[in-house]
């Protein structure tokens, strides 16, 4: 004898009540709301204002061994500069304890006879001794310091009446970021950070915290099934990860003025088809534990530490060793953050947009429906 066919609307009926049951679950719980809302704050508050890849303000020590006038002006290039705070400093021994202290971060040191071989054909010299514990900074310092006598050595043949001969000259451009702001690099690619921590971390709990509680059991015994189980998971923090998302970029253009080029769809969309990976992601990883706090540890390890280390956020990929480069293709946020990057500063390079966007849907279709397919085996 078969059975009954239910009424017609049961399924939508069941999925919205599993859905508003989720909804009431989402805000009785401080937490999630607290990692929706809160920690993007937070972590954007640290990363504008706390964070920055940009060497400014950089402690030298100047030493003149026989100050003359041209070394005062040379002095003044430093003085005028936002990259230097320059110490004058008596002699280069006091200059030394001061580096080894780490009072400053370099030496700049003009011989006695700075003056006299400033016109000469064979010219002056400069030594330059940096602090190289930190090996970004001293390259950055470096840079910074050719610079600066550079652009001393052009005045002062201005002010003579004359051509600094260059057998070649640069011109420089600096396209997408002319200001060479690291701030507007780091707070979008945040938002990839964000959404990872909203979709992964707060997902990964949720089953494991039914079966905790032992309401699993009692849902099992009603006529749901699996994927409208999982379908009622996804769609509350879906849209809780994408309040988390409008909050991240209204802070990032108003707050750090960060400029966004590219159109505002482009990236809702693209940020859905991320959300989506890091929901299924993190619903995989809940189905497959029943303790919150080893769903929790799995989460940060597979997808928040990755997202941090291994999409490009911070660390350029294409300095990383080979094998390391081939994992970092399977990170949904390197694909993110590309077109964050992309939407945000140069606008909507499509080269660039639609295989990174084709990327994170082939993604988000694998993991939802890798989760699933475990949800039916599982539950």
């Amino acid at each position: 004898m078969s059975t009954p066919a239910p009424p017609p609307g049961t399924r939508r009926r069941r999925v919205l009540a599993l859905m508003r049951k989720e909804g009431l679950q989402v805000l009785r719980d401080p937490s999630s709301i607290g990692i929706a809302f809160l920690l993007p704050l937070l972590l954007l508050f640290l990363f504008g204002y706390g964070v920055s890849l940009d060497a400014r303000a950089v402690p030298i020590a100047f030493v003149a061994e026989q100050p003359t006038l041209d070394s005062a002006s040379f002095l003044g290039a430093f003085e005028s500069s936002d990259w230097f705070r320059p110490q004058v400093m008596a002699d280069r021994v006091s200059a030394q304890r001061a580096l080894l202290a780490g009072e400053v971060s370099a030496i700049v040191l003009l011989r006695g006879d700075f003056a006299r071989r400033l016109n000469r054909p064979d010219g002056a010299r400069i030594q330059l001794i940096v602090d190289g514990v930190d090996a970004n900074t001293a390259r950055l310092v470096e840079g910074y310091v050719r610079g600066a006598w550079q652009a001393w050595l052009e005045q002062q043949a201005r002010q003579a009446g004359a051509e600094l001969e260059q057998p070649v000259a640069i011109e420089q451009r600096i396209w997408f970021n002319p200001d060479v702001n690291s701030r507007y690099f780091l707070v979008p690619g945040l938002v990839a950070i964000i959404m990872t921590l909203i979709g992964a971390l707060l997902t990964a709990v949720v089953v494991a915290r039914e079966w905790e509680r032992g309401t699993m059991e009692a849902l099992l015994a009603t006529p749901v099934t699996g994927g409208e189980i999982l379908l009622a998971k996804v769609v509350p923090y879906f849209v809780l990860g994408l309040g988390g998302f409008a909050l991240s970029v209204a802070m990032a253009v108003w707050l750090f003025h960060a400029p966004l080029v590219g159109s505002f769809w482009v990236l809702l969309t693209a940020s859905s088809l991320f959300l989506l990976s890091s929901l299924g992601m993190g619903l995989l990883i809940s189905t497959k534990t029943r303790s919150q706090f080893t769903a929790s540890q799995i989460a940060m390890v597979v997808t928040f530490l990755p997202a941090f280390m291994l999409s490009g956020f911070i660390f350029d990929i294409g300095s990383m060793p080979a094998l390391v480069q081939g994992i970092t293709y399977g990170v949904a946020a390197r694909y993110f953050i590309s077109i964050l990057h992309t939407v945000f500063l140069a606008g909507d390079v499509w080269s660039v947009i639609v295989p990174n966007a084709a990327a994170l849907a082939a993604m988000a279709a694998g993991f939802l429906a890798l989760t699933w397919r475990v949800t039916r085996t599982r539950l």
